[in-house]
């Protein structure tokens, strides 16, 4: 922990909160204390929105080369270190090493995806259908940015947002999430090690998120803001934002269905559930939330998969054989338990779980529940915990309508061995992504994002660069 930056990162320069705050950051394995950062207010959102200001003129004009040979070397320092980012995300967000090992590989592939990107923003050239003026048309960097970041992928969200705005040609002030600053603090110190010039990305973290981020989106001078976290907060930002007409991206909650079909291969599908529910304890917008799963073959499912869930090891992300890590906090814990504690007393039956250990951290036991209610609170709730929650369905109509009975729409799960169902049934929820027989969608080359309550936008993929561009139609006359 000693070499880790704990001051912001403004124009270049690691620097204290002016009024000298800081808050700390602790480890939710055992509740205590890792160490203190500088807690950012207004004035030093200020300056680091000047330090982007100030930088976005030189920045836009920097060949797209030299963008993409910053972004490459910075892909390649977070591999060689991938050990030392590992255990630092494990010690402020609780994730076992070895899924932190892989969310350094997932993060630093946005880097590479983009740096390869960065060289392919292109125009055109057109006559227009009158024949009197032809029609070229450039792209350019949107300008500022305000990128805020989650603390459940708090590397991954930052190279997400960073990758697309450096290879566009845009500048940033980055807020992570207070929970987990370091990650984020270390992020910059690599790409200042990489050649990123003073002032294009600049980080303040903070305890007042309100009070730091408002008056940069309604001051004018931010063109972009960028946000991955709840429905809710995403809401309030919108807002925010219409003022000063900013453009925005916003990647938020969900509640997504995994819809198990009785001609599905049901170790592909026990496979798939583990995967996307228990990817980072749960705690992940794309985690199944919902299992609906064909009566005929409910039972033999909810056995299969709490004889899964009861072998995970629960304990300390550190140590050594251990395949769930603590809940963020104690918040997010009494959460979960609140929402298991709901359905159990509606008439939920507890296959494996369910119930909170004793003794330091954040802890909570992989879940399964069987024959919940309908009308449980974790029906319509992102639960962000290693809780699987098993409903019955007995035709295709009814399923895709309770599927899509809710105002989220970020990905679903469909198990199902028939190609013409496969498609139907994908093609008929009301979501941005689909897993067809497979737990895991992310893949920094694919589109990400959601529909209705989940967001706009996409981020990751050929698409994932168009946010942070604008058009520009140049009218030239033909002689």
């Amino acid at each position: 922990m000693t070499d880790t930056p704990t001051q912001l990162f403004i124009g270049g320069a690691w620097v204290d909160a002016a009024d000298g705050a800081t808050l700390p950051v602790d480890d939710p394995a055992t509740g205590e204390i890792l160490c203190h950062v500088a807690d950012a207010g207004p004035k030093d959102a200020k300056l680091a929105e000047e330090a982007a200001v100030q930088a976005q003129h030189e920045w836009a004009r920097t060949a797209p080369r030299v963008r993409s040979e910053i972004l490459r070397r910075a892909y390649e320092i977070i591999l060689e270190r991938t050990d030392e980012l590992a255990h630092l995300m494990t010690s402020e967000m609780g994730k076992p090493l070895a899924e932190a090992r892989g969310e350094v590989a997932y993060a630093a592939e946005f880097f590479r995806w983009f740096s390869e990107e960065a060289v392919r923003i292109d125009g055109g050239l057109a006559t227009l259908p009158d024949g009197r003026n032809r029609m070229l048309l450039s792209r350019r960097p949107v300008g500022p940015c305000l990128l805020i970041t989650p603390w459940n992928f708090p590397l991954a969200m930052g190279t997400r947002k960073i990758g697309p705005a450096v290879a566009a040609g845009c500048t940033m002030v980055l807020k992570p999430a207070p929970q987990t600053p370091l990650s984020s603090l270390a992020l910059a110190a690599i790409l200042k090690e990489a050649g990123l010039p003073d002032g294009v990305l600049n980080v303040v973290t903070t305890s007042r998120a309100g009070e730091v981020c408002e008056p940069l989106l309604r001051g004018g001078r931010i063109r972009k803001l960028s946000f991955t976290g709840s429905t809710a907060v995403g809401q309030l930002l919108l807002a925010q934002s219409a003022e000063a007409v900013v453009r925005t991206s916003m990647e938020l909650g969900g509640n997504a269905p995994f819809i198990v079909f009785e001609d599905a291969d049901l170790d592909k599908a026990v496979d798939g559930a583990m995967a996307a529910k228990m990817r980072n304890m749960g705690e992940a917008c794309t985690a199944a939330n919902r299992f609906f799963v064909h009566r005929s073959v409910a039972q033999e499912f909810g056995r299969r998969l709490a004889e899964r869930m009861g072998a995970l090891v629960v304990g300390p992300g550190t140590r050594d054989g251990v395949d769930v890590g603590p809940l963020i906090d104690r918040r997010g814990r009494a959460k979960v338990e609140e929402l298991v504690a709901d359905a159990v007393e509606r008439g939920a039956q507890v296959l494996e779980g369910g119930r909170t250990p004793e003794g330091p951290g954040c802890f909570y036991p992989p879940t399964v529940l069987a024959d919940v209610d309908p009308g449980s609170r974790l029906m319509d709730t992102e639960i962000f915990g290693p809780v699987a929650a098993i409903l019955t369905f007995d035709d295709e109509d009814e399923v895709i309508r309770r599927a899509n009975d809710t105002p989220w729409g970020l990905v679903g799960y469909v198990f199902t061995e028939g190609l013409d169902r496969a498609l139907r049934v994908s093609e008929r929820l009301e979501v941005g992504m689909v897993g067809l027989n497979t737990g895991l969608v992310s893949n920094p080359a694919a589109p990400f994002g959601g529909v209705k309550q989940s967001g706009l936008g996409r981020e990751g993929g050929r698409v994932g660069i168009d946010e942070f561009l604008e058009y520009q139609y140049l009218a030239v006359p033909v002689n």
